[in-house]
């Protein structure tokens, strides 16, 4: 793969992290306020913002074992909002929204964990 391919990917999953973030914060104006999901939204609010983050500083690191520990904790932080994700409470009109939610988690969470098997694979 060229280097230009590689940024265009590293910048598709920043767009992606900074989606699912977005798209966080848009299903929570939509759920109910009660005592439980208060709690677990602001849970929830820091782990898939934290994923977008730890990507940038990921992408800016200055070594591979940062870069590395960088994206174990993006993978760390998408299974996190996973379990928040769950734990709210959600009506039949908030359950859509939520389980997309869910499934964006997942497939980053697996992406995150495709990069460190493949850093492993190459010994990077």
């Amino acid at each position: 793969m060229d280097a230009d391919k590689a940024n265009n990917k590293r910048y598709d999953l920043e767009d992606r992290t900074y989606l699912f973030a977005k798209g966080t914060k848009e299903f929570l104006k939509s759920i109910d306020k009660n005592i439980h999901n208060v709690e677990y939204y602001k849970q929830l609010i820091r782990s898939s913002g934290s994923v977008a983050a730890n990507l940038i500083e990921a992408t800016e690191s200055f070594s591979r074992n940062d870069y590395s520990h960088r994206i174990k904790i993006c993978r760390k932080e998408a299974k996190e909002s996973i379990l928040w994700l769950k734990l709210i409470d959600v009506t039949q009109v908030t359950e859509a929204s939520r389980d997309a939610q869910i499934q964006e988690a997942t497939e980053l969470m697996r992406i995150f964990g495709a990069i460190l098997e493949k850093m492993k694979a190459n010994n990077l």
